[in-house]
């Protein structure tokens, strides 16, 4: 059943997501502890620096300003402990950033429009991934490969789809959330000209032209679709491509 009502989450100016955590897409996920974020601070501060392979955590105490025997007090797993908690806050804090702009759009055209170009923002403008894909392009790329880019498009799209959900089915929230999630990753991994995701207007030109009319074509074909919701869907994606089409630049 569609939401009637905006989705939104709560979120705080920086999260932790632990792992083993129970929170899903828009519950309230805890905040870190004050001396665990700034050591997860000071420990990106220090990969920007010195790269994944160089990081130490003398470099990393040194930069938080506390002793060694302090961090290892707040992550007893050493130095595979403070750069999971790194990876693990940084995608809650990416995470967040799309609750933020997902949660504030009004109809589907902004919605997917907000949710792509804050991921193309979020991942160009990250100084650290940027840094590590530049110089160190296996330790990131080996987590993107094979099986593990099926599970980030999963953990992706359980947490997209139901900010769509206000205007799509669930079935048609999840295609959708996959397929958007695709487009980034392709555009950002080979770019292309005319295509900058960081631009917003040249995102909504792409919405338009490609995936508004994609979703109502899909939806039409969809297999096992009843004639109700076939009904409604495509008068929905009808008005919605009408009216995105209004104004649009040829």
């Amino acid at each position: 059943m569609r939401q009637s009502r905006p989705y939104c989450l709560t979120v705080g100016v920086r999260l932790e997501l632990v792992q083993g955590s129970e929170a899903g897409p828009g519950q309230r996920v805890a905040a870190a502890p004050p001396a665990r974020v700034r050591v997860i601070d000071a420990a990106l501060v220090c990969i920007a620096r010195d790269g994944l392979g160089g990081i130490t955590l003398d470099d990393v105490a040194r930069q938080a300003g506390c002793s060694r025997a302090t961090l290892y007090r707040l992550f007893p797993g050493g130095r595979d402990a403070v750069l999971g908690a790194v990876a693990q806050t940084e995608v809650s804090r990416f995470f967040s950033a799309l609750a933020v702009r997902m949660g504030a759009a009004d109809d589907l055209e902004d919605v997917l429009v907000a949710g792509m170009h804050e991921a193309a923002l979020e991942v160009t403008g990250h100084a650290v991934l940027q840094r590590l894909l530049g110089q160190e392009p296996e330790l990131v790329l080996a987590q993107l490969a094979f099986a593990r880019m099926d599970e980030a498009l999963a953990v992706t799209c359980a947490f997209t789809a139901p900010f769509l959900g206000r205007w799509l089915d669930p079935a048609e929230s999840r295609r959708v959330a996959e397929w958007a999630a695709r487009i980034v990753v392709s555009y950002l991994s080979c770019p292309a000209e005319g295509v900058e995701l960081t631009d917003p207007d040249e995102v909504r030109r792409l919405v338009r032209a490609f995936v508004l009319p994609g979703i109502r074509a899909l939806s039409d074909t969809a297999p096992g679709a009843g004639a109700a919701r076939g009904r409604t869907s495509t008068s929905t994606f009808a008005t919605a491509a009408s009216e995105s089409s209004k104004g649009a630049v040829s």
